[in-house]
């Protein structure tokens, strides 16, 4: 776990977006807003800055293929 501010920053804003997304999903009753939000608030602990980026990205891109499927 990096502690850069680089990573920090990254951090916290793909927290406030998997906090976003949990609380949707949880009010709405979709499983997959509230399972990206989970993913989400754990993906800062992946390792530095770039590698948070690239897996928020990822589990963004995730549940918009969810979406588009109809999952």
């Amino acid at each position: 776990m990096d502690l850069s501010a680089g990573a920090l920053f990254a951090g916290s804003i793909v927290s406030a977006l998997g906090v976003g997304f949990f609380i949707y999903g949880r009010r709405q009753r979709r499983a997959s807003q509230l399972v990206a939000g989970v993913l989400l608030l754990i993906a800062p602990f992946v390792g530095g800055p770039g590698m948070i980026y690239a897996a928020g990205g990822f589990i963004v891109l995730a549940l918009w293929l969810a979406g588009r499927f109809g999952i």
